[in-house]
């Protein structure tokens, strides 16, 4: 007869501490320094620094400079800085100056992003690749490891 109860009230516990209320940084916050989160945390004020956690709302009114990481992100407001998430999503608010890495992306019309923007999986996938680069007629160079490699190119009246 007791175990029922204790069971249910442990098991209602628990579901009350894995959906807690999300973190706040209100509109009048200005925070500088890294803020790291294990749930979710909404975003109405600026942080200058990196934000990472489970779930990351950036409000209509919010800017973030720094660096982003999380599970999933959600832009309303100014990020200049690099985000990194595995689901990124840019209302038609959002300006982002900065890159994104992602798995999913989602951006709505009227989003304004200045950056590259990179697959996650490409960079687990194909960390070794080599490209062949031809600078000369003739003679491939072979560029590893490289990010973006760099085309160097010679103009007609050079040569």
């Amino acid at each position: 007869m007791f175990s029922k109860t204790n069971k249910a009230s442990a098991t209602a516990n628990a579901t009350r501490e894995s959906r807690a209320a999300p973190s706040l940084i209100s509109v009048n916050l200005h925070v500088v320094g890294s803020l790291q989160s294990q749930g979710e945390v909404q975003i109405d004020g600026t942080i200058e620094g990196d934000v990472s956690g489970k779930s990351l709302a950036v409000g209509e009114r919010a800017k973030v400079t720094g660096e982003i990481s999380a599970d999933e992100v959600v832009v309303h407001g100014t990020v200049e800085g690099k985000i990194r998430a595995k689901r990124v999503q840019l209302a038609k608010s959002a300006k982002v100056v900065g890159d994104i890495w992602h798995e999913i992306l989602s951006i709505e019309s009227g989003a304004h992003l200045e950056g590259h923007i990179k697959r996650l999986d490409h960079e687990k996938k194909g960390g070794d690749k080599k490209i062949n680069l031809v600078t000369e007629p003739g003679k491939p160079s072979i560029v590893e490891n490289s990010e973006a490699p760099k085309v160097v190119s010679q103009s007609a009246a050079g040569r």
